[in-house]
């Protein structure tokens, strides 16, 4: 059979095609221009979207990171001018969450309480922190666009480069130092910013960054911070710093007693809080010799600050599961389901029966705006394109956690710089990182509480995505602002001063 020009050209071509591999560029970048209004005032800026390379001790690439600045035009005094590199957590999340509904200068389409709103996008972020400082949101390996790199041979690098706590933290110290100077932000005050397991990340990264990199910092701020010294260790510490979110996810969803339910929420925690550290543990500590009669009386004080049943509480021993709560807590009342993340949020099981929900209600209604919003956003508005797809939630599993000394690291910068300071900001809904733990890693970070007032805490009435709510949104973005403004040095020399 004889074969046109034009045909075989035809296979060829198709074969060319199916043959390429979807990859992403190691090192590039886009540029768009941008204008907004922040605080009503009108501001343009320069958005730079791209990726750069992780390099191995050889000076070979091995992964890539894919990354977003917010760099403002018209600065006169740059080197003053704060920079802010920001992650979320997971670990295994991208740079999503807080890059399209926090600081970023847009946010999404969704309403006033953080539900999805059609149709899917994003707007401006009148609050956003822009006005103060520049932003980059950076990815790690394997989320959003970010990737391993194949050798010569055609190899990916070990797993155990990447993804653990302590790799985790080298290997994106080593990132954020080829950034700064690529940038030329040198001379700028630098913070960091870590929302959920990204808390546990830049707690670690503010020594890493300032002992192996020799960058200081000026601020850490942990939004709604994982803290795995506290996490799943069974004991009765954690189980008891429980109780004042269960209060307030209780009030929120107005179940608590009426003596309770009538009073404002900030009205009744410290007196949870009081409870839970000074009774709560105490009991818990004893175990199973703990006497009948005290052993009630929590279990009655614990029923009216948390809506659950005395006999609930009573059958799990004092100590209720956090899943158990977010199943129990509506089951009898409208048989919802509430969320893990932030607890405003409720969910619709198969069946009422269980001890656990059935799935994550908030986090079905995040993926559900936020994931049409960053492609959309990305592509259309900061110009980067890609076949490679966008990873919410990337394959970083399994996760060395072995040697966390995040929380002793953050001590050591702190104690090293005497710029250095530290804002907290949670949700008081929010079940999996909460409040209450956030306060207690606080306290924890420096047993000699001599740095005690170089510690800032902010709780909002929302979940672990605070500002989701527009109203937390404002005021988040604000405490912020009052941070980086109060950390800047305003020509003082880093020394500690006697007294």
């Amino acid at each position: 059979m004889k074969l046109t020009t034009t045909f075989v050209l035809s296979i060829c071509t198709v074969i060319m095609v199916f043959s390429q591999k979807r990859k992403i560029p190691t090192d590039t970048m886009v540029v768009t221009n941008h204008t907004t209004t922040i605080k009503g005032v009108p501001i343009s800026y320069t958005a730079t979207t791209g990726t750069q390379p992780v390099w191995n001790e050889k000076e070979e690439p091995i992964a890539t990171l894919f990354y977003t600045y917010y760099e403002r035009n018209n600065v006169k005094d740059k080197p003053n001018r704060p920079i802010i590199i920001s992650f979320n957590g997971g670990p295994g999340s991208a740079s999503v969450w807080m890059h399209v509904a926090y600081t970023g200068p847009k946010v999404l389409n969704i309403d006033d309480e953080g539900y999805p709103l059609q149709p899917y996008g994003v707007k401006n972020n009148p609050h956003s922190i822009l006005d103060v400082a520049d932003i980059v949101f950076v990815n790690p390996v394997n989320t959003a666009y970010s990737r391993m790199i194949e050798d010569k041979e055609g190899k990916l690098p070990k797993r155990e480069t990447f993804f653990g706590i302590n790799a985790d933290i080298s290997y994106l110290a080593e990132w954020i130092n080829t950034f700064i100077t690529r940038k030329n932000r040198w001379e700028s005050p630098k913070y960091i910013i870590g929302e959920s397991y990204g808390g546990t990340r830049v707690m670690g990264l503010a020594n890493e960054l300032q002992n192996k990199q020799w960058m200081y910092l000026n601020g850490v701020i942990l939004v709604s911070p994982a803290d795995y010294k506290l996490y799943n260790t069974s004991q009765p510490i954690y189980t008891s710093l429980n109780l004042p979110y269960f209060t307030a996810a209780a009030w929120y969803q107005k179940v608590l007693p009426t003596e309770l339910q009538q009073k404002d929420l900030f009205d009744i925690l410290p007196q949870v809080e009081h409870y839970a550290i000074n009774t709560l543990m105490p009991a818990l500590a004893k175990g199973g010799f703990i006497s009948d009669h005290e052993k009630n009386e929590v279990a009655k004080k614990m029923a009216y600050y948390s809506g659950l049943s005395e006999k609930s509480i009573l059958q799990h021993n004092l100590d209720v599961p956090n899943a158990f709560f977010w199943k129990e807590l509506l089951r009898d009342k409208t048989g919802h389901t509430i969320g893990r993340l932030d607890s405003r949020y409720l969910g619709i099981d198969k069946t009422e029966a269980g001890s656990s929900p059935d799935f994550n209600a908030e986090l079905t209604s995040w993926m559900h705006s936020f994931t049409p919003a960053i492609n959309y956003y990305i592509r259309e508005h900061l110009n980067f394109k890609t076949d490679i797809k966008y990873a919410m939630f990337g394959d970083v599993h399994p996760w060395d956690r072995r040697n966390d000394n995040t929380r002793e690291a953050l001590r050591q910068a702190m104690a090293q710089n005497p710029y250095l300071k530290v804002l907290i900001q949670s949700g008081y809904f929010d079940g999996a990182t909460t409040y209450f733990g956030a306060k207690y890693t606080m306290w924890q970070i420096d047993p000699s509480g001599k740095m005690k007032d170089r510690f800032t805490f902010k709780g909002y009435r929302s979940g672990h995505m605070m500002y989701l709510r527009n109203d937390d949104l404002k005021s988040a973005n604000d405490d912020i602002r009052e941070f980086i403004n109060n950390s800047l040095s305003h020509g003082k020399p880093a020394k500690y001063i006697k007294n």
